[in-house]
């Protein structure tokens, strides 16, 4: 049991870093494309993220990974496709309060060029955002992947997944075997608290108004 739990653990954290990254890709974009062009596009992409947090997300989540046959290639669309709403509005709240900022201003009347402007001033600030917000969207990854496994519509059942492990261990809670779902259920409980509590450490020492000098 502890040798299924440890591949399952490492396979669960493989899907759940993938979607996290695909996710955390998209809400980068979106957020990006949508401050800085401004207009019809960002009210449009600003009614796609309220409609996306007004959606029940594990529903949706089961609608997505279903329409794409399930698997791991379906756990991945399906959790990269609904977790990007949050980082989107991050980091577009971030460019749009840097292209107002007077040392972004000021370079452009110097002459500097959008491309320079961008690598220079605005990249060092979304690129710690985008950190933060790839490992908080790690557990979150990691647990909607085992509920989707848990279901049935996840990864394989012929795999060690975590899902798959507790969904087999349903059919003995009721001989007494306990510890059959208890062991891999706290060691994904333990690697996604592990996770939640390095993202807020990470968050704090890029936040200027919690780091200590």
């Amino acid at each position: 049991m502890l040798t299924r739990t440890l591949h399952g653990l490492s396979l669960s954290l493989w899907v759940g870093l993938l979607a996290a990254t695909f996710s955390a890709v998209i809400g980068a974009a979106l957020g990006t494309i949508a401050a800085t062009i401004g207009g019809w596009v960002d009210t449009l992409l600003t009614w796609c993220i309220d409609v996306f947090f007004s959606l029940p997300h594990l529903v949706l989540l089961i609608m997505i990974a279903f329409a794409v046959g399930g698997g791991t290639t379906g756990v991945i669309i399906a959790v990269a496709c609904t977790h990007w709403t949050g980082l989107a509005r991050i980091i577009r709240a971030e460019v749009l309060q840097l292209r107002s900022a007077p040392y972004v201003q000021l370079a452009a009347q110097f002459g500097r060029s959008p491309t320079w402007i961008a690598c220079e001033h605005m990249l060092p600030h979304l690129v710690p955002q985008f950190l933060v917000g790839l490992i908080l969207l790690f557990p979150h990854a990691i647990l909607h992947e085992a509920g989707l496994t848990f279901i049935g519509i996840g990864l394989s059942p012929h795999l060690p997944a975590i899902g798959i492990i507790l969904a087999e261990s349903m059919r003995y809670l009721a001989t007494g075997y306990w510890w059959l779902a208890a062991m891999p259920g706290a060691a994904l409980l333990i690697a996604v608290k592990l996770f939640d509590v390095l993202g807020e450490h990470v968050r704090a020492l890029i936040d200027p108004k919690t780091r200590q000098s």
